[in-house]
């Protein structure tokens, strides 16, 4: 065998995996295409993160004067110069991917890989040529891509995915967002941000349709006073592309209406890339679109292992990356604890920004709980008022008969900050009431999850 273990992919769940490996003694390589760190680092996260600072940064300028500041000109928004910016970040990251690889001593090797029976890897190069690598054992962790729907295909121009709104040089005066997920979300608010006309298509009842439905609306509420335009209840169901101009025709439960736009923004989910990959020549198993894993992430075919975006379960790069780590170490026998699907964070970085884990309120009821609910505003929060960001709120939902911490929902300045908290709670099954007598620091934005607690066991104070 050339390598102990090779990985195909080198996104949050590929490179992770890789270097907890090299990190147990196994002699790793990974198989990329494309850029190190995959599309969190080049075409997700990172840069979306580096917009949305910018976009953050632009809107406390335009709102100078409410912290006594005065600026002798108007702000201007500058999207080629905002991109630029955003690719930099993405650029730096990866290169420190490459440090990495270089410090754990895993071997890059440049080209698309395939899996083929007998623990083999076929890399084809850039330039068409084929080579072959073998291992004890090989992780898949491909990613996935945009998912395209009939009545929206993209041509990359007029109907774009999260790839080129990450890389537009002119800012359009308007735009369609279909999918109010996280990513249709984040780009929605930043585009509005800098002066866009945005309208938000969501087919489900609610923005961020998985959130708790209180968290869902009352980011609704934030983004029409921004001026968002939001159709829920509503289907795209054709782009007129002929004209300078796109016609996007929306079905709504009113009837049908006819949205112009200068782009239309595709954020309708993403699709697993598990096609030519040779699952059907090695024979591995494939359910609903994604590769069939055990705990530790093997596959029906021993040898060959799937984490990330490309196995069920939420598609995340804090998930990715936690399910490489347990598929390696199961691999070097450190019999790792399988991961907890009921405790994996979300996080979506618009303002307010969202956080959340666990149950929600209307699961917590489905699922026969009891419940303890407290909800503490950010208007009651000392530190909130000071930012001058007292929209939001923060959501803890318990399990009456135990106190146990059955979800968290936040809403708010440095919510995605904050959810570690609730994770690490639930994770050691730490009760209302220990949470309660933690003592916060004051002034923190942190103290509205102990008046929380409090508010479900009518202690609060500060209500």
């Amino acid at each position: 065998m050339n390598y102990d273990l090779i990985v195909i992919g080198s996104g949050p769940g590929g490179y992770v995996a890789a270097i907890r490996a090299s990190q147990l003694g196994l002699k790793t390589a990974v198989v990329e295409k494309s850029e190190l760190g995959g599309v969190c680092l080049n075409w997700g996260c990172i840069p979306t993160k580096a917009l949305l600072k910018s976009a953050q940064v632009f809107n406390y300028m335009k709102s100078a004067s409410d912290y006594g500041i005065t600026l002798n000109q108007e702000p201007v928004a500058d999207l080629e110069a905002i991109v630029k910016r955003s690719r930099e970040v993405s650029a730096g990251m990866s290169k420190g991917i490459q440090y990495l690889f270089k410090k754990n001593k895993i071997e890059h090797i440049a080209g698309t890989g395939k899996v083929k029976p007998g623990k083999t890897v076929e890399v084809t190069t850039a330039d068409g040529s084929k080579q072959e690598f073998t291992a004890s054992h090989i992780i898949l962790a491909t990613g996935a891509r945009s998912r395209e729907i009939k009545g929206l295909e993209q041509d990359g121009k007029k109907v774009i995915d999260y790839r080129e709104a990450l890389t537009l040089t002119k800012q359009p005066k308007s735009m369609v967002v279909v999918g109010s997920g996280a990513i249709g979300a984040e780009l929605a608010y930043f585009y509005n941000s800098i002066g866009t006309k945005i309208t938000l298509v969501e087919f489900m009842p609610n923005v961020l349709p998985i959130e708790d439905e209180e968290v869902s609306k009352q980011l609704a509420r934030n983004f029409k006073k921004m001026g968002i335009k939001i159709m829920t209840n509503s289907t795209v169901e054709s782009v007129n592309k002929t004209g300078d101009i796109c016609k996007v025709l929306v079905k709504t439960k009113k009837g049908n209406e006819t949205i112009e736009a200068d782009i239309v923004l595709s954020a309708v989910g993403i699709v697993p890339n598990i096609e030519g990959i040779g699952l059907e020549e090695t024979g591995i198993a494939v359910e609903k679109g994604k590769i069939k894993v055990d705990q530790y992430y093997r596959t029906n075919v021993e040898g060959y292992y799937a984490i990330g975006d490309i196995v069920p379960g939420p598609a995340l790069a804090h998930l990715a990356s936690h399910e490489g780590i347990v598929c390696v170490e199961a691999i070097a026998g450190k019999n790792p604890e399988p991961v907890d699907y009921g405790n994996v964070p979300g996080c979506t970085y618009t303002n307010p920004e969202v956080a959340s884990v666990g149950m929600t309120e209307q699961k917590a009821r489905e699922a026969g709980y009891e419940l303890k609910i407290g909800k503490f505003p950010y208007s009651a929060s000392g530190k909130a008022s000071a930012s001058g960001n007292k929209d939001g709120f923060v959501k803890l939902i318990f399990d009456a008969k135990y106190g146990e911490l059955l979800g968290a929902h936040m809403i708010g300045e440095n919510v995605t900050e904050m959810i570690a908290e609730l994770v690490i709670a639930r994770k050691l099954e730490t009760t209302a009431e220990e949470i309660i007598k933690a003592i916060h620091p004051h002034p923190t934005m942190s103290e509205a999850v102990m008046e929380a607690a409090a508010a479900a066991y009518d202690e609060v104070i500060h209500l």
